[in-house]
């Protein structure tokens, strides 16, 4: 099954075509075609590109900088992007925080938070897992305790991505411990320079620091930055994952790596074995595509459709499935993953590549939800077993 895309759409699809690959600045693309890490200034400046033509954040409310666009245009614009190895937006602050605080935050958070979070002028952070309360988050133990006009906060974050460059984070904290356990849990906006704010970085299986530990020590947080009300967290942390499982299922990223991979193997394409594994990924893709769309579709007053777990779940395999053909494809070359840009070798830079980002995406079936618990949540809400 193929889309057939109307005059209009086809339009806006070359007007999105000719933006991303002629305003974002080749460094940029050409970092993301090689699979390197982006830098802090990379995403920022790219964002802020997309944010100054009005299409950084287009599943906002209109009045904050969305676009009144259909799901097939949102789906257009997202799979233009990754054509063009163009990064996504930071997803803390489009997909995350942001639609949170447009649903559910007063006028005032509105107005302080929204445009400096379009134009990623603050980086947000994600405080929702930690050490004892990862799939299972409801068991979270970060506490905070009201003290006038002050929430006075204390606990660890885990597992907070990219929180080296993070100016403030949204966090889920213990509210009312006495509380079920998913009744007792309020979300914070808290600034990172704040006093008793503490960093650590996680050192990854790829050797990369992606990933951080955070601390809080007493830290005082204005009782203006709660979220919607309090103890009602919960509520919102899943609107918060529905949007994210949407995001962590990249089909334009994942085909795009595709066809990269059937340009490196040249000739073992001619090997059955190695053709077929590509008409299989190929083919899931695309079932994953329209249900892509179908989610985006169906998703409405704030909820989620049931079906971005499958999107979720099924889309990590994929990207998995395919960093794991580079592998493959790499063979022994994929052994000297240690070598750099600059060594002295012989070796094409994406068998260099291929272990370091493989290993990498052992993470996509964790984060989000771990997979397992997509799993259940599929059996409950779609199967109602």
């Amino acid at each position: 099954m193929q889309l057939a895309l109307s005059a209009e759409d086809a339009e806006f699809r070359d007007e999105m075509r000719e933006f991303f690959t002629t305003k974002i600045p080749q460094e940029i693309r050409d970092a993301v075609r090689d699979r390197r890490e982006l830098t802090k200034e990379h995403i920022v400046e790219s964002m802020q590109i997309m944010n100054a033509a009005g299409i950084a954040v287009p599943n906002w409310p209109t009045e904050w900088g969305g676009q009144d666009w259909s799901p097939l245009r949102r789906h257009i614009w997202h799979e233009e992007m990754q054509r063009a190895y163009v990064p996504v937006p930071l997803a803390f602050n489009a997909s995350m925080i942001g639609p949170v605080i447009a649903q559910f935050g007063s006028q005032e958070m509105k107005e302080r938070f929204l445009p400096p979070t379009a134009n990623l002028d603050i980086w947000w952070s994600q405080g929702f897992s930690e050490p004892d309360a990862g799939s299972d988050l409801a068991s979270l133990k970060c506490r905070a305790v009201r003290d006038g006009d002050e929430y006075v906060v204390n606990g660890q974050k885990t597992w907070t991505t990219l929180g080296q460059y993070g100016d403030w984070i949204f966090n889920l904290v213990r509210t009312d411990p006495e509380a079920k356990k998913q009744a007792g849990i309020s979300m914070l906006l808290i600034d990172m320079t704040s006093p008793g704010v503490e960093v650590r970085p996680i050192e990854l299986i790829d050797g990369g620091h992606e990933v951080n530990e955070v601390w809080f020590t007493d830290v005082r947080v204005p009782a203006e930055n709660l979220v919607g009300e309090e103890n009602r967290a919960w509520d919102y942390a899943k609107f918060l994952l529905g949007n994210e499982r949407v995001g962590v299922a990249p089909v334009g990223a994942t085909k795009r790596t595709l066809a990269q991979a059937k340009e490196w193997a040249g000739p073992m394409l001619d090997d059955p074995l190695v053709a077929s594994r590509f008409v299989e990924l190929e083919n899931e893709l695309l079932a994953l595509e329209l249900t892509a769309l179908r989610v985006v579709a169906h998703s409405a007053d704030g909820k989620p459709h049931p079906a971005s777990s499958v999107l979720k779940l099924k889309g990590t395999e994929l990207q998995q499935a395919v960093t794991e053909l580079v592998v493959d494809l790499a063979g022994p070359a994929s052994l000297a993953s240690g070598a750099g840009d600059d060594a002295t070798t012989d070796l094409p830079w994406w068998t260099r590549r291929s272990t370091p980002v493989y290993l990498n995406f052992r993470k996509a079936s964790i984060y989000g939800g771990s997979n397992e618990v997509q799993r259940q949540i599929i059996a409950r809400t779609i199967l109602g077993l």
